[in-house]
């Protein structure tokens, strides 16, 4: 799918808040990485410019060896799922899923397979029929995943998906999360403040704090 990099990345609010300083880091292909902190450590500050939804003030963000770090988030080909699933009420499963594919201007048949395709990938396909209003939280969680997925994208990135789910499925989505990753090898960062949800799902985990990098490693290393 993508490798990424970060040189130097920094994001400073007015004259002296830093939400991220100095963050330097190579993703491999495919890799799954996990960014793990507090609150306020700079995680989602650096996911969100990565995807380019945060202006950078200091620093290089490369996708393929691509410097995108002025590039607009549209063309960048990344995904970015949210912890609030930000799926349209007011459309169906189907139409949340093939919206983004309706945009590119691709024939009704190659949006229709790819749809059904990621729906049976994230186990909505019976769903596709109903409205988000019909749905539980988790079921929102997997078309918000499906949607991201339907794109093929170089980058995943998903800031808290399953913080919004009771303790039961974050459990179950963990596991269907790493299996989806198995299977679209996509390249991945997941933002989360949960030890467990880090260990049992990361490649590598990058561990933050006050806005930086202070240690990198495999779950066992860190």
């Amino acid at each position: 799918m993508a490798t990424l990099e970060l040189i130097n990345l920094s994001k400073r609010y007015g004259k002296s808040v830093w939400g991220a300083k100095d963050v330097n880091l190579k993703v491999n292909d495919k890799e799954f990485i996990v960014f793990l902190g507090p609150s306020g450590c700079g995680k989602t500050t650096t996911l969100r410019m990565i995807a380019g939804l945060e202006e950078v003030t200091e620093g290089k963000v490369l996708i393929d060896d691509e410097n995108v770090t002025d590039m607009p988030p549209r063309k960048r080909n990344v995904s970015m799922v949210f912890q609030s699933y930000a799926v349209w009420p007011h459309m169906t499963v189907y139409e949340n899923i093939a919206f983004a594919l309706k945009l590119r201007k691709m024939e009704k048949s190659g949006i229709d397979k790819i749809v059904r395709e990621v729906a049976e990938l994230v186990n909505i396909g019976e769903y596709l029929e109903r409205f988000p209003r019909q749905l539980s939280g988790g079921q929102r969680q997997r078309v918000a995943l499906a949607r991201a997925i339907a794109v093929k994208p170089k980058l995943f990135l998903m800031d808290e998906p399953l913080s919004n789910l009771d303790a039961k499925l974050r459990v179950r989505m963990r596991t269907e999360l790493k299996a989806i990753h198995h299977k679209t090898e996509a390249t991945t960062i997941f933002v989360t403040h949960d030890q467990s949800e880090a260990m049992s799902m990361a490649d590598r985990i990058v561990v933050m704090k006050d806005g930086k990098i202070v240690q990198i490693g495999t779950p066992d290393d860190v």
